[in-house]
């Protein structure tokens, strides 16, 4: 019997057809795990396979479940490996994102009807508990108060069974292969709440606690869904990425024919064809051919790159104009583009690990409690000798007492109320430890283009150039749709569209003896005085005209820049541009350090420097190639005019044309982290001070559960707080 079979898990799926041998005979598995619900599950399973000495690395990405398994040895291993992760209680299975899309959408959908049906059963418990305590006051008869708490008993005991069970399932899960996490704790105090409830209400007892439990799972429910909400937009970041990849590419083989094959059978060395526009499967080396390619997921420019024999192009690129012959020099995992994706990966399961200040408290918080309450049920039945029914009664009242709602509330209810604020101010946050993270930056680093700058390549009218040329070059380049001859017709729109304009991919337009494009095209000699993108207009009878384009700055970037300084914070850039484009907007805005031609990787290298120097680090980026810089980022933001997958990676999103929601999200989140620690602090205190009275048997579980709801309004009072000008 294997290790897996001996724990109680399902055998382990032979998975030996999926492993990858490296050139050096280190196998590599990628593996999907179910069953992974937070950091602590993510150190059990690297911990353990780590233990295996065949094995090199292991790495859990928390928010895909992906497991990279590395191992010197046969692929063999890969089912010992297999068995111990199903030793410890977890399901691996091949990955494949499609299935986890599915598998998470169908757990949403559980816990979301779970959370529907909460709601509506502590509303209703709620209602019939108010009224029981009124008539606590006022003389209820005996039988009136148990017909109530049998109807309360009637609407929770169902509720609580149906919308536990993403807690039950899992807390049963763990004590089988004997280890606890955080739903453990919470199953026992909602098990034994409704319990003792229920023995209460049959013996005729004053107090039942149905309400207590039901809204406890109700906000706890609240919490999960939101978490596996966030989870689920950053997985969609890689999986965005993952989509750039070309199922197959055109192989031309001798005598030039051609065949289709997948994009990971392609050998290095290989030619491969890149139809005008199609997205290019391959790293590559151009052999024949000239063209423009969009480079955005690379460099993040908007404006296409010139490509002729020689140049290097990468996958996930997008051939615009004319067909190109490729020498392959990578494929598959070895793209630059997958090793976007790596990078966007590895920096989100660092993130991952990040755990939000209460989380932290109730890690000590939860065992206290519930050791508390034990030693309450003991010391009563043992050195007070009463009754097991009133000893247990006690411990309930100190359950009751000290349950987390306020402490459960007191980090949502503030998050609530700043993000109603920001969203009004159109600021979205996605992450559910953004604001507090936003609370801790010391530093702002800023993408150029489309962040800064508006990203959209306006003529500038500041180089003057006579009309008639003007005309000439507008009614040119309104034949073609590449960025710069949109944007000079655009400064003449009334011009009609000159007849006869053919396109030469990667040089410009000619429209019979004028030319509109390069230097070279046009023969002009290259002075290289150049500071950003242009083009010529030469012909027979006139002298050349040179337009140049500006990505004009977002009109209060200046100021913001300012603020940010003024506020004590250190502001840099990276760029993937030119050198001399990001030195004259840098020196426009007053930004003294600064990166130009930055790729993925060396914009993610920086922001780990900046880490390891100690510094929090606000990320505010908008292209495909800063998705990974976003994610490695303390905290990061992206403009609404983003790319998918650059939302996808930030922890918020702000619209419009302006930087001024930096500044707000960042004095808003200052507010809010004050506010939450002051939650904390009221929701100890409250403890403090009620505890020792509840161990005593001074506080009836009526007294407890009006305590427990008062403290839960104090914090949400507090809470409103971050909706005024001053925290």
């Amino acid at each position: 019997m294997s290790a897996a079979e001996a724990a109680g898990a399902a055998p382990a799926v032979d998975v030996s057809p999926f492993v990858t041998a490296a050139a050096d005979g280190r196998q590599t598995l990628h593996l999907m795990v179910h069953g992974v619900h937070c950091g602590g599950c993510v150190r059990r399973i690297e911990q353990a396979l780590l233990a295996d000495p065949a094995v090199a690395t292991a790495r859990v990405n928390l928010t895909t479940r992906r497991l990279r398994v590395a191992w010197d040895g046969p692929k063999e291993v890969a089912l010992r490996l297999m068995a111990l992760l199903g030793g410890l209680g977890f399901r691996a299975v091949p990955y494949d994102p499609e299935a986890l899309r599915s598998s998470d959408d169908s757990a949403e959908r559980q816990l979301l009807r779970a959370m529907a049906v909460a709601g509506f059963a502590a509303g209703n418990v709620m209602l019939l508990s108010v009224s029981v305590w009124a008539g606590h006051f006022q003389g209820m008869g005996e039988a009136t108060r148990a017909l109530l708490h049998w109807f309360s008993a009637l609407v929770a005991l169902p509720a609580v069974v149906y919308a536990g069970r993403p807690f039950f399932a899992s807390a049963l899960d763990a004590l089988r292969h004997r280890r606890t996490n955080m739903d453990v704790p919470i199953s026992i105090g909602i098990v034994l709440a409704c319990a003792m409830s229920l023995f209460e209400t049959a013996r005729g007892g004053e107090h039942a606690y149905f309400d207590s439990a039901v809204m406890l799972l109700f906000f706890l429910l609240v919490g999960r869904y939101l978490d596996r909400r966030a989870r689920g937009r950053a997985r969609s970041a890689a999986e965005r990425l993952l989509a750039l990849h070309v199922g197959a590419v055109t192989v031309v083989e001798p005598g030039d024919r051609q065949r289709a094959l997948p994009a990971a059978q392609v050998a290095p060395g290989t030619t491969v064809l890149a139809a005008a526009g199609e997205r290019i499967g391959v790293d590559g080396r151009v052999t024949d051919g000239v063209s423009e390619v969009d480079t955005s997921p690379i460099t993040g420019e908007t404006v296409p790159q010139p490509v002729r024999p020689g140049s290097a192009v990468f996958a996930g690129a997008m051939n615009l104009a004319a067909p190109l012959k490729l020498e392959v020099t990578a494929t598959g995992e070895d793209t630059l583009l997958a090793q976007i994706v790596r990078l966007l990966e590895v920096a989100e399961q660092r993130r991952a690990r990040y755990v939000v200040l209460a989380d932290r408290v109730a890690r000590l918080y939860a065992p206290a409690v519930h050791t508390l309450a034990l030693a309450t049920f003991l010391g009563w039945l043992l050195i007070a000798a009463v009754p097991w029914h009133l000893a247990l009664l006690y411990a309930v009242a100190v359950l009751i007492i000290t349950c987390p709602c306020a402490l459960g509330l007191a980090v949502p209810a503030v998050q609530v109320i700043a993000s109603g604020r920001l969203l009004r101010g159109g600021i979205l946050l996605k992450s559910a430890t953004a604001l507090e993270r936003l609370a801790q930056v010391d530093t702002v680093v800023f993408d150029k283009t489309g962040t800064l700058t508006l990203g959209r390549p306006t003529l500038d009218l500041r180089e003057p150039v006579d009309s008639t040329s003007m005309m000439l070059a507008a009614s040119i380049a309104a034949a073609s749709r590449h960025p710069l001859a949109r944007a000079l017709f655009a400064a003449a729109p009334d011009v009609p569209v000159a007849p006869g304009v053919a396109e030469v991919p990667g040089s410009g337009l000619r429209c019979g003896e004028v030319r509109l494009g390069n230097r070279a095209f046009c023969s002009i000699p290259d002075t290289g005085e150049a500071a950003g993108p242009e083009l010529w207009l030469a012909g027979p009878g006139c002298a050349p005209a040179r337009f140049a384009f500006t990505d004009e700055l977002r009109s209060d970037a200046c100021a913001v820049v300012a603020e940010l300084r003024a506020k004590g914070l250190a502001v840099e850039m990276l760029s993937g541009d030119r050198a001399p484009i990001v030195a004259t907007v840098a020196q426009a805005l007053g930004i003294d350090d600064w990166r130009a031609a930055c790729s993925p990787a060396e914009k993610t290298a920086r922001l780990e420097a900046l880490a390891a120097a100690g510094r929090r680090v606000l990320m505010v980026g908008d292209g495909l190639n800063d998705a990974p810089a976003l994610a490695a980022a303390h905290v990061s933001l992206s403009p609404s005019s983003a790319v998918d997958i650059s939302q996808n990676a930030a922890d918020a999103i702000f619209q419009g044309d302006w930087l001024r929601p930096i500044v707000e999200v960042i004095d808003v989140a200052g507010r809010a982290d004050r506010l939450i620690r002051q939650n904390l602090g009221l929701a100890l205190a409250y403890n403090l001070l009620a505890v020792p009275l509840a161990v005593l048997g001074f506080v009836t579980p009526l007294t407890a559960a009006l305590c427990m709801s008062g403290s839960s309004l104090l914090v949400v009072g507090n809470a409103l707080r971050v909706r005024g000008r001053r925290g």
